[in-house]
């Protein structure tokens, strides 16, 4: 048998873990002195303890080890938590990238001394359009991509024709953020006349006067653009009159850089004395 210190040095593992590693159940010593509370383990436990610490490089806490352990042996079960606990990574480190560009945004923010009207906000008029639409409720704002996946595959048959200018955009209709199941409606305008399909409707889009600002970069910053259009709202005699939209100059469809997208966030509006007088 083995002191604790010596199978400490022959397993790479700490005393003070060995320890640990007895009071939670994932690896007892073979005998314990009444006497002293001395611990002794075997050598036999060390491809155990092995196993352990390979579990632990591969990122896997100590409760679900001791579940992992009972079936060490039995490939398909552990094929199986090698792949979910990839997809939990590989999840992870979508957050973490989104978080790296969020830091970048607020780098470039401060850069311009913290002035959110960094952002230009420009009062303009959405002229009428005839668009192609798909408007669904879908698990979150991230999964809008379904919606234009949708409109291409329904309307390829169509050989549709781009409108001059073809306006790309989304519609969200629940008037607030949501953090799932949101309303949310895409178009494209298009020319000519077409018959609707099973999920894209065709329809004419009167003109709509607008506040926007146009920004490159990641969706990250959509929270920076709105204060800055909400600022030039307020200080310019306006007030929201309807659902916000935005219009995808350059979206994933063109490149997979988020560096390169470049977005218009719209809100619609009036003169605040015009909606006294209604």
């Amino acid at each position: 048998m083995l002191k604790i210190g010596d199978f400490s040095k022959l397993s790479r593992i700490s005393i003070r873990m060995l320890r640990h590693y007895d009071e939670i159940g994932i690896l007892h010593p073979v005998a314990v002195d009444d006497m002293t509370g001395y611990r002794y383990y075997s050598e036999a436990q060390l491809p155990l303890a092995g196993r352990i610490q390979a579990l632990k490089d591969l990122g896997f806490g100590l409760s679900i080890i001791r579940e992992i352990l009972d079936k060490y042996e039995d490939a398909r079960e552990m094929e199986q938590f090698l792949v979910i606990k990839k997809q939990e990574m590989e999840e992870e480190e979508q957050m973490l990238q989104q978080r790296i560009r969020l830091l970048d945004n607020a780098i470039e923010w401060l850069r311009k001394d913290g002035n959110i009207m960094g952002y230009d906000v420009s009062l303009k008029t959405l002229p009428k359009r005839y668009v192609a639409s798909v408007r669904k409720v879908i698990p979150s704002y991230a999964d809008e991509g379904m919606l234009w996946g949708i409109l291409m595959e329904e309307t390829a048959p169509l050989h549709m024709q781009d409108g001059s200018p073809c306006y790309t955009l989304a519609i969200f209709h629940d008037g607030e953020y949501k953090e799932q199941d949101v309303d949310v409606e895409v178009q494209k305008s298009v020319t000519g006349t077409y018959k609707d399909t099973e999920h894209v409707k065709f329809k004419t889009m009167p003109p709509i006067e607008i506040a926007s600002s146009v920004y490159k970069g990641s969706y990250e910053q959509i929270g920076q653009v709105n204060e800055a259009v909400a600022r030039w709202i307020q200080d310019n005699g306006y007030e929201f009159a309807g659902l916000s939209f935005s219009i995808y100059h350059v979206s994933p469809h063109e490149t997979q850089n988020p560096d390169e997208y470049v977005t218009e966030v719209c809100y619609p509006v009036k003169r605040r004395e015009d909606s006294l007088k209604s």
